[in-house]
């Protein structure tokens, strides 16, 4: 079961999306998993991401606080220099609204939004991304 997870291609307007957004964002993946895990899937979205901070490194798992602290600190960025970009909405949308950070949820299959931790913005997939973030 782990080799599997450590080789979990990215969708496919991904790599394309995180290219364009790297001409004026840099990228960071924050992973509710262990390093080892995430290097394979990193590797296979084939763009250089600046930062990545995983649960393992943390000691903590989304929607620990704790996850989310721990990378802005090891990035060294502030929450209001921040987006982040999740499809959970428990594990990456219910943080960002306690913590106050600007987020933008993926909603991939047309899921109900909880009206409990209401995203900044709404994509079907990463497509749109560049535009709503102004890279074009």
């Amino acid at each position: 079961m782990l080799a599997i997870l450590s080789r979990i291609e990215p969708h496919p307007e991904v790599p394309t999306a995180l290219d364009r957004l790297r001409e004026r964002y840099q990228l960071a993946i924050i992973s509710n998993t262990d390093d080892d895990l995430i290097a394979g899937t990193v590797a296979a979205i084939g763009v250089p991401i600046d930062f990545v901070v995983t649960a393992e490194q943390a000691r903590a798992y989304k929607p620990d606080h704790r996850l989310f602290l721990h990378a802005y600190h090891t990035i060294g960025v502030t929450k209001d220099e921040t987006i982040h970009v999740g499809m959970g909405q428990f594990t990456d949308l219910k943080v960002c609204h306690e913590l106050g950070i600007r987020s933008v949820w993926i909603d991939r299959i047309g899921e109900p939004l909880s009206p409990d931790w209401p995203p900044h913005a709404k994509l079907d997939d990463l497509t749109g991304l560049p535009a709503l973030l102004s890279v074009d």
